[in-house]
């Protein structure tokens, strides 16, 4: 079977909701991540057999939305494009199915990303408004709320889906604050050190001012305190447990993988990062659906032959602290190893409770996090793993090959 090698692996900086990104649809944000990916992989354009972009929040954005960012990126127009939404976990499913297509011969290069601009959901009008309505009010749906944070099967928030876990699994609230509080902690040294820079490729913003670059992330709170998050109410139940400061944010950004095959990689000496080893995906209760990353995780390290103890990294997406927590102790019940031991590989600069989650993006971007932080540490395995909205799981597994 064909070797899966990353070539090229690029974001853009995360964006708050309505923040400094607000201007740049999902589209350019894409486009100018996979520019980013390219320039580093130095691969012809003409090699590339496929671009797949994962989003969710698609209404408005026009035609093909994949289509029109790999153009965007310079990609010729004889490359052809789609987008999938596996919700929260479209991003890395895109580098699953690339992988997919490399190993089975029909590509020798395929572009994956992700992309999400959140701020720029817009709100929907029901379409029996085209049967004719004579009178009376109508109401606006939040396509935001309604297709990326709302279960489909109970009609509940993706919040409340935390406080299921937190109830069935024994997370305090004391236990989410901490890891949240440890979260951005881990994220503000991140930053400060420069851990992100080489990773993101600056988004150019046109404000009333003129063009401006914009290459931080700015979700991270620096000025929140675990007593700060321990005064904030609930959000989603009046006696519940998850809170803003210890659940994921409203976010833009995009994220871009390039893949080629072993044969590739070798002809064209092009600049080889890691390798993709295995997938592992599964399907949980959608009502506990941050428990899924689990099953996917033990299927990724089925298939790659290794144990938990390998892996050297891990990047579990923080959709809510309260699920982190679960798929953590979880994952220590049933490979014995300590939380302690496990938790020093986990999201070791900080994850998406400071960083944010541009739902569509954040499966690819978590996985470009990681290549780098492994690259950086001489490491040899990373595994990255989302829960996804409708009770699922993701995971996939990265060799650094210098190792």
């Amino acid at each position: 079977m064909e070797k899966v090698y990353i070539v090229g692996a690029k974001r853009t900086p995360i964006g708050s909701f309505l923040g400094s990104l607000k201007s740049v649809s999902a589209v350019k944000l894409a486009s100018q991540a996979i520019r980013g990916a390219l320039e580093q992989a130095q691969i012809q354009s003409t090699d590339v057999t496929e671009v797949i972009l994962g989003n969710v929040l698609s209404a408005g954005l026009g035609q093909g939305i994949a289509r029109q960012a790999a153009i965007g990126a310079g990609l010729s127009i004889e490359v052809p494009a789609y987008s999938l939404n596996m919700v929260c976990g479209s991003g890395l499913k895109a580098v699953a199915n690339g992988m997919s297509m490399i190993q089975s011969g029909l590509a020798q290069a395929v572009v994956t990303g992700g992309t999400e601009s959140m701020s720029n959901a817009p709100f929907l009008v029901d379409g029996t408004i085209r049967s004719g309505r004579k009178m009376g009010h109508m109401n606006f749906t939040d396509s935001m709320l309604h297709d990326g944070l709302t279960d489909a099967f109970e009609g509940y928030h993706m919040g409340i889906t935390a406080e299921n876990v937190a109830r069935e699994f024994g997370i305090s609230r004391g236990e989410q604050d901490q890891f949240a509080i440890r979260s951005q902690e881990k994220a503000i040294i991140a930053q400060d050190s420069g851990k992100f820079a080489d990773e993101i490729v600056p988004v150019v913003v046109e404000t009333r001012a003129g063009v401006e670059e914009v290459a931080e992330d700015e979700y991270i709170n620096r000025t929140t305190t675990l007593e700060k998050m321990t005064n904030l109410r609930p959000v989603f139940k009046a006696d519940g447990t998850v809170t803003a400061a210890n659940a994921s944010g409203l976010n833009d950004g995009a994220s871009a993988i390039i893949l080629a095959s072993g044969q590739l990689a070798a002809a064209q000496q092009l600049p080889i990062m890691a390798e993709v080893i295995a997938v592992g995906q599964g399907g949980v209760d959608p009502s506990v659906m941050g428990i899924g990353p689990v099953p996917a995780i033990k299927k990724a390290l089925e298939v790659a032959n290794l144990t938990l103890a390998d892996i050297d990294l891990f990047e579990l997406n923080e959709a809510f602290a309260a699920q982190s927590l679960a798929v953590m102790n979880e994952l220590v019940d049933e490979s014995g190893e300590s939380v302690e031991a496990l938790s020093d590989r986990i999201n070791v600069n900080g994850g998406a409770i400071a960083l944010g989650h541009p739902i569509g993006a954040s499966g690819n971007r978590i996985l470009v996090t990681l290549l780098y932080e492994l690259k950086r540490r001489n490491l040899t395995y990373g595994l990255a793993s989302l829960c996804i909205g409708g009770g699922m799981g993701l995971a996939v597994i990265i060799k650094n090959i210098e190792n």
